[in-house]
């Protein structure tokens, strides 16, 4: 299934992407990071990281560099720091 997902996002990102305007506020691009994150996390978790981001890929964003996680979380974590 994960070589499935995996064929699907090179599809995408090979055929229909070029015929399109560039619209990704991040690096790397949301269809990349969906990517690297299936193949880091597996299919599943992979494609809700994907989700997430592409649900924060709007013009009311800032945008800018936004890697892959190291470690999966479901929900963003939140650190303070401490003084």
């Amino acid at each position: 299934m994960k070589k499935l997902v995996l064929k699907m996002i090179s599809f995408y990102r090979k055929r229909i992407s070029p015929a399109t305007p560039p619209k990704c506020i991040y690096l790397p691009t949301c269809s990349a990071y969906t990517y690297e994150a299936v193949e880091k996390f597996g299919v599943f978790r992979g494609l809700y990281l994907g989700l997430r981001r592409f649900l924060r890929c709007n013009p009311f964003r800032k945008g800018g560099y936004d890697p892959v996680p190291d470690r999966f979380y479901f929900f963003v974590r939140k650190y303070k720091i401490k003084n």
